[in-house]
């Protein structure tokens, strides 16, 4: 069962870890469900850590996680089925990744299997600030003048005026 997007084999004991782990963050935490949330969780740096399954078919849909958990120093791991993965997260049908955001109860869980997966989480917190004290460089302040009178002023009187006109031409 060996796929292309599955890197290194992860052992029995971290698997079990990691299911668990899923579900005790879908109890006292928070967890994101599917490879599309999986995705932007690890890319907006929200990411704890994700677990990918390894018999999701079409490859494609989770082919990509393992480079952006890489590139973004998100701990990742595999688990054998996409069914196990989703009866963890507390879902009725398979799901072919996870990512837990905020572990709660299940913090230890999370540092233990980053650990034996090779990657410590630390560096992820670093990245979610640096980009927050860009944004209060002054950015955000322009922008909040900004947009209010753009969007009130032009957005009524075209919808007043466009309907009565096509209204009178018909």
């Amino acid at each position: 069962m060996a796929k292309s997007y599955v890197k290194f084999e992860t052992p029995k004991d971290v698997q079990a870890k990691a299911l668990e782990a899923i579900t005790v963050a879908a109890d006292t935490g928070k967890i994101r469900k599917g490879s599309n949330e999986t995705t932007k969780a690890i890319e907006s740096g929200v990411a704890a850590l994700v677990v990918i399954a390894e018999d999701v078919d079409p490859e494609e849909v989770v082919m990509h996680l393992p480079m952006i958990c890489a590139e973004k120093n998100v701990p990742y791991c595999y688990v054998a089925t996409k069914k196990e993965l989703g009866a963890a997260g507390g879902l009725g049908v398979p799901c072919a990744a996870m990512a837990i955001e905020k572990p709660g109860n299940a913090a230890e869980l999370v540092r233990s299997i980053a650990e034996k997966v090779g990657k410590v989480a630390p560096k992820k917190e670093e990245k979610k600030e640096a980009p927050s004290e860009e944004k209060k460089h002054g950015a955000p302040s322009e922008k909040a003048e900004e947009k209010p009178k753009k969007e009130k002023k032009p957005r009524a009187p075209k919808k007043e005026k466009a309907p009565k006109a096509e209204e009178k031409k018909e």
